[in-house]
């Protein structure tokens, strides 16, 4: 199910350019390449996500009337430029890393070749879009790296930055390997499994602990994940051992506890003590609670008993990195390269592509960037994922992009899958490419 957007959702300076181009008859050919300057210190690789969303925006992209009768109104816009915006559209090619793909700085993930006011009108919205999956899939990435064979679920929607960001966030966390959401909203949308236990006020609600158990268990009879920490954790355990008997006469089996405050290695190990002792060992505990890939590395290293963890507000605002250097620029224009030379933001120019070098096991050992027509050894990266502004393929399930994370994971060296960043990942800029940049530097402007 597509998300509903307006051209509208741009900056101004999109439309003051256009309305220039427009005057100037300015439409030849475009190239522009959206890729991520530098890496946060926190993040030693990340995954490109949102590509789904992207496509979806070109593809319907369009002014209706109202749009157009509020750039008229606004008084920014001449009349001719209103009116041919009537007609516009996106009839221009996309390349693009699939989604799930390990990229590197400087390395383009998408590329946009069109008329040049239709790729430069889609600039914000692109980087808007696969900004925040990225963002999102690259820590979740990380979390799942931290905490491997464990049952990870995204709780972060109460937090997260908006409405769309709520959903997307779940989209990206679960291509990245999570075994689903809270938000109900994406189990419909995006077909992600759903996960939920029960918060504090339902336990306070009752006057008895126990009741409160009992009640939610007749209700939810095939989930009964039971939040145990709202008073004495270690007590509510043993309630459990109690309860579990009577549930049972009832086919009603408890299948997990939630942890969400305190000592939680402390409380886990406990917890898996009463548990075990009272013959439910199959009872599985799922810790939460201001956690992420850190604080989850911490918990395992020191033996805490957690079958999974619920992930919130530290995933879905990526509180660590809550940005990236992300940009779209333009590389080529009527068949000529472009650089920019701005100091410390300076672009390597023209078409490029990746080239992903792996040794003899299908391992990550470095890419080269060069241009597209100069190809290099290694498995070229950028794909052909729209011509004249149609798709060439159907969207891809998220299935088959969470077992393409899967091996992109696994291929990592060893020291990123290990969550540090030192030694950076070798990326190769190839002669060619720097020749270019050098002759472009020589030309006077």
């Amino acid at each position: 199910m597509p998300m509903a957007y307006s051209v509208l959702l741009t900056d101004l300076y999109q439309l003051t350019m256009l309305q220039t181009y427009h005057a100037a008859r300015m439409q030849e050919m475009a190239v522009f390449e959206l890729f991520v300057r530098r890496l946060p210190d926190e993040r030693g690789f990340l995954l490109a996500a949102g590509l789904e969303q992207a496509l979806d925006y070109l593809e319907s992209l369009h002014f209706t009337a109202a749009e157009l009768d509020w750039l008229t109104d606004c008084g920014r816009f001449n009349p001719a430029f209103v009116a041919w915006l009537e007609a516009f559209r996106f009839a221009g090619d996309v390349d693009a890393l699939p989604e799930g793909t390990v990229f590197f700085a400087n390395e383009p993930i998408l590329r946009v070749i069109a008329p040049l006011p239709q790729a430069q009108l889609v600039e914000s919205r692109l980087i808007n879009l696969l900004h925040y999956q990225t963002l999102i899939a690259s820590k979740a990435a990380r979390c799942v790296l931290a905490a491997p064979g464990k049952v990870l679920v995204d709780f972060g929607m109460r937090r997260a930055h908006g409405a769309e960001a709520a959903l997307l966030a779940a989209r990206a966390n679960y291509l990245s390997g999570f075994a689903g959401t809270a938000t109900v909203l994406a189990g419909m949308q995006f077909g992600i499994p759903v996960f939920g236990t029960m918060a504090h006020s339902l336990i306070q609600a009752y006057d008895r602990e126990e009741e409160a158990f009992e009640q939610f268990a007749a209700a939810q009879p095939g989930n009964v994940t039971l939040l145990i920490d709202t008073y004495d954790t270690e007590a509510a355990a043993r309630k459990l051992i109690q309860l579990a008997p009577r549930l049972q006469e009832r086919g009603v089996m408890i299948r997990g506890v939630r942890l969400d405050s305190g000592d939680l290695a402390e409380h886990a190990r406990q917890v898996r003590r009463i548990l075990d002792e009272g013959g439910l060992r199959q009872v599985t505990i799922l810790g939460s609670g201001d956690l992420d890939e850190r604080r989850i590395a911490e918990l395992l290293a020191v033996g805490a008993p957690f079958d999974g963890f619920g992930i919130g507000t530290r995933l879905d605002a990526s509180t660590d990195a809550p940005t990236l250097d992300m940009v779209y620029k333009l590389q080529e224009y009527a068949g000529k390269p472009r650089r920019k030379r701005s100091e410390g933001k300076a672009t390597w120019p023209g078409r490029k592509q990746i080239y992903r070098r792996m040794t003899d096991d299908r391992a990550f050992m470095s890419d080269g960037l060069g241009l597209e027509d100069a190809p290099q050894p290694g498995e070229p990266l950028l794909q052909p994922v729209m011509r004249e502004g149609q798709r060439l393929v159907l969207p891809e399930p998220l299935s088959a992009i969470r077992e393409r994370v899967q091996q992109q994971l696994a291929a990592l060296p060893s020291t990123l899958r290990a969550n540090r960043n030192e030694p950076p990942y070798p990326v190769e800029i190839a002669p060619e490419l720097q020749e270019m940049a050098a002759r472009l530097d020589r030309e006077t402007h």
